[in-house]
């Protein structure tokens, strides 16, 4: 099994958070659900031509190449046919650099992405021809600075810095002097989830990277560490956010704390 990540550097770095590939034999499971992270990804299968996932509206498959939305709600992947993958994993807001499109015009789905860029129709083939892993790895770094467009304005980039924080989402509008509404209207056309939902979902990540580690966990103090009213708010949210409780919550490794093994 082999897994490189490449953090790049220059222009890139404002956007991307990783380039990465992976291939290895299959997996013990066939299938695993993948949790939100607030953020947005690009996905080219190597192995086979296409990706096939489910979510709330059922199985669904497209061909190899395509862009997964910013998500607030988990959905599950099946594994047989990722033996050979790459990927692009943009900082919260970072996609917006590379997409014509208003982001929250994409959603939490699953685009093929000749949909949203010419090369989207060759890419593909192209990471194919491609020597090595490392050579893949540069491919993506010259595609994605062909593509680069200006990013999100300072103050959405301040804005996704202080909901990061655990910022309420009415201090943020505050401190930039917008209204509740404005702010929700271009965080949400750069981030692709509303400000709301945006903090919801990089809470719960602060909580799943605090307690992936096992071993005993308070989970009343988890809450109110985490800025929830208590430990069943805590609950309701773990439930929501992730298709699980947070005693039944064990994701596949603690270095991969939002993918759980389901069979």
């Amino acid at each position: 099994m082999r897994f490189i990540a490449r953090t790049p550097r220059g222009a890139l770095a404002p956007f991307v958070s990783a380039i990465w590939y992976f291939d290895g034999p299959p997996l013990a499971h066939e299938r695993e659900r993948v949790l939100p992270t607030g953020a947005v990804q690009l996905l080219v299968n190597l192995h086979e031509e296409e990706l096939r996932w489910w979510d709330e509206g059922g199985a669904r498959e497209v061909r190899g190449a395509l862009l997964n939305g910013a998500r607030d709600r988990p959905h599950g992947i099946d594994t047989r046919g990722q033996r050979r993958i790459t990927g692009v994993a943009f900082h919260p807001g970072g996609a917006a650099a590379f997409v014509r499109d208003r982001v929250d015009a994409i959603g939490g789905e699953h685009v093929e992405l000749d949909a949203l860029w010419k090369e989207g129709r060759t890419l593909r083939e192209r990471l194919l021809d491609a020597k090595s892993p490392g050579a893949i790895l540069d491919a993506w770094e010259r595609l994605l600075l062909a593509r680069l467009s200006r990013g999100p304005s300072r103050a959405i980039t301040f804005a996704i810095r202080a909901l990061e924080e655990g910022s309420r989402v009415k201090d943020v509008a505050g401190e930039l002097g917008w209204s509740g509404k404005l702010l929700h209207r271009r965080f949400a056309e750069a981030v692709g989830l509303t400000p709301k939902r945006y903090a919801r979902v990089r809470r719960m990540q602060r909580v799943l990277k605090a307690v992936a580690r096992g071993g005993a966990v308070r989970w009343a103090e988890v809450a109110a560490a985490h800025g929830y009213y208590d430990q069943a708010h805590l609950v309701r949210e773990f439930r929501e956010l992730t298709g699980t409780t947070p005693t039944a919550y064990v994701p596949r490794s603690p270095d991969e704390h939002n993918h759980l093994v389901l069979e």
